[in-house]
Parts: structure tokens; sequence; C-alpha cells
């Protein structure tokens, strides 16, 4: 580019010249898209008193169109949140033993894959 031409952009954009149009707004009879709740729910103690939660959610639809509600789990103990990472599901997680929960993760409204986490660290590990 020039510097003529980078001058006139500069002067151009200064002075207001260049207009952009609003972005476009939807129709006011088009449906809201609902944010997903966001309060924390308990599912399941231990008996040693470590507490599993779905925390975050995410809407998805699955392939004709229905919607669903995916969400994310962490494991409360000690004191301490851990996150389980990338793990959204829609099910409840089953009691593996003390030390471990077994969860389907979801994509799409489907479940996938069921991985189990470790209710020490939070790290899901793919067992079938």
């Amino acid at each position: 580019m020039t510097c003529l031409v980078r001058l006139w952009l500069g002067v151009a954009l200064a002075s207001g010249a260049c207009h952009c149009p609003p972005p476009a707004r939807p129709p006011a009879d088009s449906p809201a898209v609902a944010a997903p709740p966001t309060v924390d729910s308990l599912l399941l103690t231990t008996p040693a008193g470590v507490e599993v939660w779905f925390t975050a959610a995410r809407t998805d639809a699955d392939s004709a169109g229905a919607g669903c509600l995916e969400r994310v789990l962490e494991i409360r103990r000690d004191g301490r949140r851990i996150p389980v990472p990338l793990l959204y599901t829609g099910t409840v997680p089953r009691l593996v033993n003390d030390s471990t929960i077994e969860a389907p993760i979801w994509l799409h409204c489907r479940p996938g894959n069921v991985y189990q986490v470790s209710l020490t660290s939070g790290h899901p590990v793919r067992v079938r």
C-alpha cells in the first residue's frame, strides 16, 4: 500500500467518511435463545464426604434440532474445587468406588464414550 493510500484511509476514517451499517438486529418475532442455567447442582456425595456437582453448562442440539443442556462436572473435597476438564455430560455420574466416578461424554445431545474420573485429581480416562 502506498503512502498516499494510507494517508487517504487515515483521513477518511478520522473524518467519519467511512460509514458502516449497524449490525442487523433479529426480527422482533424471532425466539430468544435462553442462557444455560449457571446454578450449581449437587449430584452425589460419597461415603467419605466427597461431593460431585454440575457447574457450568452449554446448550446444544441433536441432528433433528431438539435441544438439550450439557453440564460440566466439579469435585468438591477438603474445601477445594476440582474441575473435571472437557467432560460435558447430560446424565448424573455413577459412583464406581470410593475414588472414582463414571460418566459418558455428551456431544450434540448424545452420550458417547464413557469416562472414569478420579475423585482426587478430577482427571478423566476413557474406559469404553
